[in-house]
């Protein structure tokens, strides 16, 4: 490539990036979800309106592969550990019977209501079973719902993609070599065990060294924590097993680690999650056809109507029924909560890399079901939510508390800002009883400085900083923690400021 040519191809891509995010701006204050908005840019620049031309199935699925390594590694680092540890059982299970539930009900229908032979069909079930990761975090972070049902929902689309795959590569083969049903559970067993382990022992090794190594600038731990989250899924790769699950777990392990530049280290990790998800979606519309979608709807809307109300609820129902914790109005809306995105259309291209007979017109089928399920299911989610009585509109946002590492002094410095709603508002700072030696030592009010003094009361927005040590820093956040949730009466009330929230029954 020449200097003109690198040019002109920065040129380009900065445009489309800039585009799709004025373009999500725009989708957000409709309503609309942003991966539309993503897949109607790469067809727009496609070769049926400006012109550009692709059609690498294979580079496709590389690049979409690893870029939804990107998005699971942020989505475990933007998880909470206490939301997901109590809903593992309910989440494996829906991520491995219920995707087998899904496959063979949604093959059925497909076999019977369009006469596609059995195994186009199981191929089409296998491809459409998964929960899109990417959208699931997008939108249900957006909602004021329980923290079983979101934590339920992030889980299962974070762990149901392992088994999904195996099933396409095996389905993706000819009809007279299926393996049997021991083969590929045993297949599943094996990716979805060795690539936790992977993921877990990575995060652990990446939370321990960035915990007592001290590098030279702040940037680079948020590029060491992204880098062990890529490391992890790779190393399971060359393991032959799920890339997926690990890159999840150990993203998961080092966001619930007490981590140096935990909100910075987020913060970027979003970021790069928007540029995964931007360049995944834009790609995956480049990569179809427009002219040849109209002949897809049809056979798309039989799919999209038998997953939605037959498949997926009678997976749900299967999985979640021995679970009395789950009520039948969570288990309602988990069903009509699963929704589609980028992954199914990856994975519609594994048949066409393998030379399947039509799997080209299941990547059709596949973009229109995604697209009109999207618009269907997306926008309904908060009314769904509200009128099966799941949401808190008296939610309240914790303080998140930074920590910068203060080498020299063996101390550090806490910093939070006070939340909206945060009980933190009109407490006096004698009144927050910090552990010793915890000293609050400057807050920042509208742009200006201020020293507080011992009856300083705090307001809404105030940035604080604190200095602790290290060995009080986790008693000066937990209580932190405490006054923000039930105020300067916290102790009173039973808040202890643990990482999920005390349940009382008494006041609330």
């Amino acid at each position: 490539m020449t200097l003109p040519e690198l040019y002109m191809a920065l040129l380009i891509g900065g445009a489309i990036l800039l585009a799709s995010i004025a373009a999500a701006r725009a989708a957000h204050r409709a309503g609309l979800p942003s991966l539309l908005v993503f897949l109607a840019v790469g067809m727009v620049i496609g070769e049926d309106v400006i012109g550009l031309e692709f059609d690498n199935a294979q580079l496709a699925q590389a690049v979409g592969t690893g870029a939804l390594a990107v998005i699971l590694v942020e989505g475990g680092l933007t998880s909470q550990w206490s939301d997901v540890r109590r809903l593992l059982a309910p989440a494996g299970v829906l991520a491995t019977a219920g995707v087998g539930i899904s496959v063979a009900v949604t093959a059925a229908g497909v076999h019977w209501l369009l006469g596609m032979d059995w195994h186009l069909a199981l191929l089409l079930g296998a491809i459409v079973s998964s929960t899109d990761a990417a959208a699931v975090f997008a939108v249900l972070r957006s909602l004021p719902l329980p923290q079983k049902v979101t934590g339920l929902l992030e889980a299962e689309s974070g762990f149901n993609d392992a088994p999904t795959i195996i099933l396409v590569l095996v389905f993706s083969t000819a009809a007279a070599d299926l393996p049997g049903p021991a083969y590929v559970a045993g297949n599943i067993v094996y990716q979805l065990v060795v690539g936790g382990l992977l993921g877990v022992a990575i995060g652990r090794l990446g939370a321990a060294a960035l915990r007592h190594i001290a590098l030279p600038a702040t940037g680079l731990y948020p590029l060491a924590t992204l880098a062990f989250g890529i490391i992890a899924f790779a190393a399971a790769g060359v393991a032959h097993a799920s890339g997926i699950i690990a890159a999840y777990l150990s993203g998961l392990v080092l966001g619930n680690s007490k981590l140096p530049h935990r909100a910075a280290t987020r913060s970027f990790a979003e970021g790069a999650g928007w540029l995964a998800q931007i360049g995944l979606f834009v790609m995956l519309g480049l990569l179809v056809t427009p002219r040849e979608l109209p002949g897809a709807v049809a056979p798309a809307l039989v799919v999209g109507l038998v997953l939605l109300l037959a498949a997926r609820p009678s997976s749900v129902v299967a999985c979640l029924l021995p679970f009395r914790g789950i009520s039948w109005r969570e288990q309602v809306f988990v069903s009509w909560a699963g929704l589609r995105g980028a992954v199914p259309i990856v994975l519609a291209t594994f048949p066409i890399v393998a030379g399947v007979t039509d799997a080209d017109d299941l990547l059709n089928i596949v973009f229109v079901l995604v697209v009109l399920f999207t618009l269907i299911q997306g926008p309904t989610l908060p009314a769904a939510a509200r009128a099966l009585g799941l949401t808190r509109p008296d939610a309240l946002r914790d303080v998140q508390v930074e920590t910068a590492p203060l080498d020299v002094l063996d101390a550090d410095l806490l910093t939070l800002t006070v939340p909206p709603g945060s009980r933190l508002n009109g407490v006096a700072v004698f009144e927050l009883r910090l552990p010793p030696p915890t000293v609050l030592t400057l807050i920042v009010r509208d742009g200006a400085t201020l020293v507080p003094r011992h009856d300083t009361l705090l307001r809404n927005g105030d940035e604080l900083l604190l200095i602790t040590t290290p060995a009080t820093r986790e008693a000066a956040e937990r209580r932190l923690r405490a006054v923000g949730r039930r105020g300067k009466l916290a102790r009173w009330f039973g808040e202890k400021g643990d990482i999920e929230p005390v349940r009382t029954g008494r006041h609330g």
